[in-house]
């Protein structure tokens, strides 16, 4: 089972070392382990406790009185939290907390909740893509493991092909089509089966080619398809593909106007002259609301 430290906890929860031992050793919320040398460990149940902890704190619950609650009576006052208050915070502090249990049920809960208060466009701006934000960094550092990532990744990625088979694309006349598709070193969908969704919207047919993607194959369904535009997303910095390089091949090769978003687009964008790069969610937005 994993174990965090006490730093661990302070990045997941936002609430500094300091107080997290005065909860500890006040109120006996958590329960570390200590080695030889007295350093604090701690379980995946006591960063559970602990998120949960925040969010009825932060809801107006007082320490004293949830010190008193049982671990399933403070999951459930948290899920009663989650359902009627709308703020993002709340619902990425919860998708954490399902993350760390690999709670399926509660995972997809939370989010539909939030579809319901805010609708999709809202909650993959303000609680989706902040809390997968939030789960790559602590990927980096160690904190998240790699199959907890994957797990939500997964919910996720279910959650938004679901939204795309509702939308019906209307075959009057001409109907636009885009190619959308991850460059080669490029594997996490989410963003591109989100605009794919956003086109579906839009009334745009979508040949979607998925993640890690060869330019050959890029270039062929280009010239099979004839796509109005194409669309990718780089977000790793740690891939050994050339994206620069990638990116250029296919300007050269196309004349068509390609898009590119992600992490790492401006860096591309500023190699690539002809690439057009969109650098936040807002532009994102913007762009396919200019589409006819």
């Amino acid at each position: 089972m994993s174990r965090f430290t006490i730093k661990d906890l302070e990045n997941l929860s936002g609430i500094k070392a300091h107080t997290i031992r005065i909860w500890e050793q006040r109120y006996d919320l958590l329960k570390p382990e200590r080695s030889e040398t007295n350093i604090r460990s701690y379980s995946q149940e006591d960063l559970k406790i602990l998120l949960n902890v925040v969010m009825l704190k932060k809801n107006g619950y007082k320490i004293s009185k949830i010190a008193k609650m049982s671990p399933p009576e403070i999951s459930a006052s948290v899920d009663e939290v989650a359902a009627v208050d709308g703020r993002a915070e709340i619902h990425v502090n919860a998708l954490t907390a399902a993350m760390v249990e690999f709670d399926e049920v509660r995972f997809e809960k939370i989010i539909s909740t939030s579809i319901l208060q805010s609708g999709l466009l809202e909650t993959m701006k303000k609680v989706v893509f902040p809390f997968l934000q939030r789960t790559g960094i602590h990927w980096l550092t160690g904190v998240v493991n790699p199959a907890q990532e994957h797990f939500v990744s997964n919910l996720i990625r279910q959650k938004l092909i679901v939204a795309i088979d509702g939308q019906v694309v209307s075959r009057r006349g001409e109907t636009p089509l885009a190619l959308l598709f991850l460059p080669a070193g490029e594997a996490h969908e989410i963003s591109l089966l989100f605009f794919t969704y956003l086109l579906k919207v839009q009334n745009y047919r979508v040949v979607y080619l998925g993640a890690d993607v060869p330019c050959s194959d890029v270039e062929y369904v280009s010239e099979k398809t004839s796509p109005q535009f194409l669309f990718s997303f780089v977000s790793s910095s740690l891939s050994n593909v050339d994206h620069k390089s990638y990116f250029s091949k296919l300007c050269d090769k196309l004349d068509l106007p390609i898009y590119l978003a992600g992490a790492q687009a401006e860096a591309v964008g500023e190699a690539v002259e002809k690439l057009i790069t969109l650098r936040s969610f807002e532009e994102i937005i913007a762009f396919v609301d200019s589409l006819d």
